[in-house]
């Protein structure tokens, strides 16, 4: 009996042991990361965070918030539209993950996944963006410490109005405040519990969601002097008159004044999360009492808004990151030094995005040209000379110096080139001789003289990957050419000209980076040694594209060297001509400096820019048309579309390709003569207007007419193609009139429909005969013949020596 009574003891002590060990469930769960979500304008450099997740919301690239940086993001980049940029998230929104780092000296911009990144040449702090999947066991911040814009006061209950409100920091929200009670953050507040408060319902909200201490900066007051003294002398009078709050007065708000007038100014306390304050108006204390000063009196312009309340942030536009904000405080001390604010606002306060101003020799400071920003001076450079009673202004603003803008340069029109060079930025260089290279650049954009114009110049660096440097409408003048050239920064990599060349055929010379379609286009390409890829197949593309390429080898390979090449006779292969003209070795860098007038006589040689013309672009093409009885009128018309159609495909202009038609029967008629239609608008209404003429055929007879109206009249820089169509045998001997016009250089080529003879035909084309003469049975199929014919066009161009 009290076996089994110990033993029953026993049990229930083991079972009450194994209840108390277990905490409120048997498993140890793994915490859940909560991802706080943010709205599109967020900026890394709001948020107090070295490393956190946010969700960004969907359609963030239909608000256009600007994006600084590629790949590495200044801090005033929205977070969601740099996620975009990058692709780790696409517009629909989704989770990404920032790191803060250092500041970079440059950062470049560029167009990514439909955002347009800009360049900013210096900031305090970036950022970078990665998928948001946390690593296993690391645990994010589910809140979100901002940057407070301003102190959010919110009354405790039981205190007294008269007593000023215990001071909270409200986190920024991204939903509209409850009207109804609400209880103070845990982790972020002084306040040891939850405290039970109530706020004042506000009147009926209005469409535009309210955010509490938005992450902003805003303009001071506004941004002119005369607005900053209406607006705030306005101010104060309709709270006077009508016992309104600043918000209510003139934007209607619903929330009440949070700042309250003090008996006296005295030292003030810091607050709690203060944003930057404004410069004091004037010494405020018991012996200088506030004095309310009236607007001025000359007229307002018309442009003016009307007074604006910075802290009405919920209100306001998504900002550029170029303006400035501050909080509207009722009194603040005259001696404030801003002790409440960390480094980098009052960096952000006193400098913001701007270049540092320059300084002359003699020690006087040059303030730039900003037509767009107001500078705001640091608030603690107290000038004796101003009265401050006398300017009623509650902001210190410095004047821009007027400057007159630099004239655009309109360049050396002798030399009218869109000129690319394909800078070798692999780490084979090193840095002395990646100096050397930016020096050679510099010379030459000297030297040409760039302008609009004239010759305009754009950069690629090359390594692993191309990058564009300097677009072909960056700059329109050497000396911004010069200064940009100075700022670029090494990339490092291999030499892979390949892919720069393959690049800079597809993407650089486009209308978007300025390429003026009328210029030739040339690369000139600096290479350290060689290449480490094959540069054959990209050149070849490139030079059928029409862009003349240069190689400029420093410190080529040497006969040892040349077992180490990835492909054998790389500047024959890639160059425009192998004459030499195309090539310039360059035996050592400290000698690169010597290349540049040798170098620049070539390019501004258009005569001898030979890749520029192109199978597209350098024709003289006359169409003899069959206008017999035997075609009818319906199929005459099918005839002119296949015309127009073959036509369609070249550059039409009175330098490039031009085309001339006659239409025949027993006799011939001019249509049009070479260059009488030099826009292909133009030239392909005037092959619509042709009319069907009928009657007999006599082919024989057309072509002697067309070489005698057509190519007698032709460029000698220019090939010369002839095209017959006809639907039947001609009247007349074909042979001699044929082999006459082919003595004369002309590319003949022949298209027979139904009835033609197809011994005719041969007779007329150019051997090989396959390759230039075609039949088809139905007027309705000739269109299927149209990229045969382009193609063996091009072919044929292509195909001609290039020494």
């Amino acid at each position: 009996m009290n076996g089994t009574s110990l033993t029953t003891i026993c049990l229930a002590l083991l079972l009450s042991c194994a209840c108390g060990a277990k905490p409120n469930g048997s498993k140890n769960k793994k915490p859940k990361q909560v991802v706080p979500a943010i709205e599109c304008d967020v900026r890394a450099g709001k948020i107090n965070l070295p490393e956190f997740i946010v969700k960004c919301p969907a359609h963030c690239k239909e608000t256009k918030q600007q994006v600084y940086g590629t790949g590495v993001f200044a801090s005033i980049s929205s977070i969601c539209n740099a996620a975009i940029h990058s692709g780790i998230i696409t517009n629909m929104g989704g989770k990404v993950i920032v790191r803060k780092m250092a500041g970079q000296n440059i950062y470049k911009g560029s167009n990514s996944n439909g955002v347009r990144s800009l360049s900013l040449p210096k900031w305090r702090e970036s950022f970078v963006v990665s998928v948001g999947k946390p690593k296993k066991g690391v645990i994010y911040p589910s809140t979100l410490d901002y940057v407070p814009s301003r102190p959010t006061y919110v009354k405790t209950t039981g205190q007294k109005e008269a007593k000023p409100p215990a001071a909270t920091t409200v986190l920024p929200m991204t939903t509209t405040p409850e009207p109804t009670t609400t209880t103070t953050p845990e982790p972020t507040t002084t306040t040891p519990a939850p405290t039970t408060t109530t706020t004042t319902p506000p009147p009926p909200p209005t469409t535009t969601k309210a955010r509490a201490a938005v992450h902003k900066v805003r303009d001071a007051g506004n941004s002119h002097p005369y607005l900053a003294s209406v607006a705030a002398a306005s101010s104060r009078k309709a709270q006077s008159g009508q016992g309104k709050g600043f918000s209510q007065v003139f934007r209607g708000v619903a929330y009440p004044n949070r700042y309250p007038q003090r008996a006296s100014a005295g030292l003030r306390r810091p607050e709690a999360g203060s944003a930057i304050r404004r410069p004091p108006s004037s010494p405020v204390g018991p012996a200088s009492p506030r004095r309310d000063w009236a607007p001025p009196n000359f007229p307002r312009p018309d442009w003016f808004p009307g007074a604006r309340q910075p802290a009405d942030v919920s209100y306001t536009a998504p900002d550029s990151g170029y303006t400035w904000s501050e909080t509207d405080t009722s009194e603040v001390t005259a001696w404030d030094h801003r002790p409440d604010i960390s480094e980098y606002e009052r960096w952000f306060y006193n400098y913001g995005p701007y270049l540092p101003r320059s300084t002359d020799s003699d020690g006087n400071r040059r303030v730039p040209l900003d037509t767009t920003h107001t500078r705001v001076e640091p608030v603690d450079a107290w000038k004796p000379e101003v009265n401050p009673y006398e300017s009623g202004f509650n902001v210190r603003e410095q004047e821009p110096v007027p400057r007159a803008p630099e004239p655009v340069s309109q360049g050396d029109p002798n030399c009218k080139v869109d000129l690319a060079f394909l800078m070798d930025g692999s780490w084979s260089i090193g840095k002395r001789r990646f100096k050397i290279q930016k020096d050679f650049l510099s010379d030459v954009a000297q030297a040409i003289n760039v302008g609009v114009a004239g010759p305009m110049m754009g950069i690629i660096q090359y390594g692993d990957d191309p990058v564009t440097e300097l677009s072909l409408k960056s700059y329109s003048n050497s000396r911004e050419v010069k200064l940009a050239v100075d700022k670029i920064v090494q990339k490092g990599g291999l030499s892979n000209v390949g892919k720069a060349l393959t690049y800079i055929n597809r993407q650089y010379f486009s209308d978007a980076n300025g390429n003026r379609g009328g210029a030739p286009n040339v690369a000139v390409v600096l290479v350290d040694g060689w290449p480490t890829d094959k540069v054959e197949e990209a050149s070849r593309l490139a030079r059928e594209s029409g862009i003349n390429i240069f190689f400029v080898t420093i410190e080529g390979p040497d006969e040892s060297e040349k077992a180490n090449l990835v492909e054998t006779n790389f500047v024959d292969k890639a160059v425009c001509r192998t004459n030499g003209f195309y090539s310039l070795p360059v035996n050592s860098w400290f000698a690169l400096r010597k290349a540049v007038q040798p170098l620049v006589k070539r390019v501004c040689d258009t005569d001898r820019l030979l890749c520029s013309k192109t199978c597209l672009n350098a024709n003289d093409i006359a169409f003899v048309i069959d206008g017999s009885s035997s075609v009818g009128t319906g199929n005459f018309r099918t005839v002119l579309q296949f015309v127009a159609n073959v036509t369609q495909e070249f550059e039409i202009s009175d330098t490039d390709t031009r085309v001339g038609a006659v239409q025949y029967t027993y006799e011939q008629r001019l249509e049009f003569g070479f260059g009488q239609y030099n826009n292909k608008g133009e030239l392909l209404n005037a092959i619509k207007r042709i009319n069907y003429w009928s009657g007999g055929t006599s082919t024989g007879a057309a072509i002697t007419f067309a070489a005698d109206q057509l190519f007698s009249k032709s460029k000698p820089n220019k090939r010369k193609i002839m095209i017959v169509i006809t639907d039947g045998r001609s009247y007349d001997d074909v042979r001699v009139p044929a082999l006459a016009v082919q003595s004369q250089g002309v590319i003949a080529y022949s298209i027979g429909i139904a009835w033609a003879a197809q011994d005719e035909l041969e007779y007329i084309a150019t051997d090989p005969d396959k390759e230039h003469s075609f039949f088809v049975d139905e007027f309705d199929n000739l269109y299927k013949f149209v990229p045969k014919i382009i193609q063996n066009i091009c072919q044929e161009f292509n195909s001609q020596p290039r020494n």
